[in-house]
């Protein structure tokens, strides 16, 4: 008697996970996992301390939650990775659209902590909508970009203002000036990558800058951290994170205290969440440390690497886009730790604690995973139809 067996994960698999398999750029999804495996090692760290310092009788009450976050992250990273393209629009649309009703009501209803009303509360969970209107714009902006350049009539850059200034305008009223930075580079890495006129480009640097002298002269914690970074401040702003920070990176030396055994983050508040990078930095030193970037690194650079290779504008410049956004705030947390910008608020995608970065750092890379997926006549040159027809087995 003889049994004809389906060999599972294989090429001939016709099933939709088989076709998600063999389409999804494995070192990505392996990359971002292991970010993600990472958080929860770095939760289990932080967490007894954080526990301690706010009064919770339970040492791991951050760790188990980041677990349940990670889980949850994980499932929509995989979840949103299966998607279309015409998915990835419909769920931009429906996610931005969300975001912004959500920041509208924040100045009514509202969680203000620090100086900013940016979290919604519910059954204890604490939301802030401005994570999930990151990667929701940057796809929206590619698509209208995208729109504009086919000629058929369609404002496409204007209705991209649009959306980038009504975004930053809810962001100053929290107000969110590390995300507002954010969310500008990003929208002028897209602009740039839209091939839209040199003079165009000009203009928008010229109106960032402007926009960024307004910020300094309004808010006057802006000005005073600025000052404080350089040197001569008036004593306004506190930089006891930020020297704890740096006391927990150089006593880490090369292969660190070892795991728990981290003293500087008894005496931080925010070192399980915007100070984690210090953590990790005290705890298993700077060759950790350095693998860790190079692992955000990796990520980055064969991502755009495989965007530029996409053949539609639209998903060419969403998924630069989204890479962007990763590698940007990967770059100002770890600069922020190593005390070479001023403060700024911004987690570390994946591996501070927080569920509404977790979560929406899951739809981000998610989207991007989805858009760069091997599809026929998904890439040009040497990936094109053949390429993706191949990878469908």
């Amino acid at each position: 008697m003889t049994f004809t067996t389906q060999h599972a994960f294989a090429r001939t698999d016709r099933s939709r996970f088989g076709q998600w398999w063999w389409t999804t750029d494995h070192w990505l999804l392996g990359s971002t996992l292991m970010l993600v495996g990472l958080g929860v090692m770095m939760s289990f760290a932080s967490s007894p301390a954080a526990a301690a310092r706010i009064g919770y009788h339970h040492a791991f009450h951050f760790a188990e939650r980041q677990c349940a976050f990670a889980a949850i992250g994980a499932a929509i990273l995989l979840g949103v990775s299966t998607l279309s393209a015409r998915g990835v629009k419909r769920i931009a649309f429906v996610g931005y659209g969300l975001s912004i009703l959500v920041m509208m009501i924040l100045p009514l209803l509202g969680h203000a902590a620090k100086g900013a009303q940016r979290w919604l509360e519910f059954g204890g969970f604490s939301l802030q909508p401005s994570e999930f209107l990151k990667p929701c714009l940057m796809i929206l902006v590619a698509w209208m970009f995208a729109e504009g350049r086919k000629g058929h009539g369609v404002p496409g850059v204007s209705i991209a203002f649009v959306l980038y200034l009504l975004s930053v305008g809810l962001l100053l009223v929290q107000p969110d000036i590390g995300q507002t930075v954010l969310i500008t580079v990003a929208f002028g890495a897209a602009f740039f990558m839209a091939g839209v006129p040199i003079r165009w480009i000009l203009g928008l640097g010229a109106a960032a800058s402007t926009g960024f002298v307004v910020i300094y002269l309004t808010f006057q914690h802006v000005a005073a951290r600025f000052h404080k970074f350089l040197g001569h401040g008036d004593g306004v702003v506190d930089t006891h994170q930020v020297d704890k920070a740096a006391e927990a990176i150089r006593a880490g030396g090369f292969f660190g205290r070892g795991p728990g055994e981290g003293v500087m983050k008894r005496h931080v508040p925010d070192l399980h969440t915007d100070f984690i990078y210090s953590v990790a930095a005290e705890e298993y030193g700077l060759i950790f440390s350095l693998f860790l970037i190079s692992l955000f690194g990796f990520v980055v650079v064969r991502g755009m690497y495989k965007a530029m290779k996409l053949a539609d504008p639209f998903e060419q410049v969403a998924a630069a886009g989204l890479f962007v956004l990763l590698g940007e705030q990967t770059f100002i947390n770890v600069a922020v730790n190593l005390n070479m910008i001023p403060t700024n608020g911004m987690t570390l995608p994946f591996i501070s604690y927080g569920g509404s970065s977790m979560l929406a750092m899951g739809l981000t890379l998610g989207l991007a995973l989805a858009l760069t997926r091997r599809r026929p006549g998904a890439y040009a040159s040497s990936e094109g139809p053949a390429a993706a027809g191949s990878a469908l087995g």
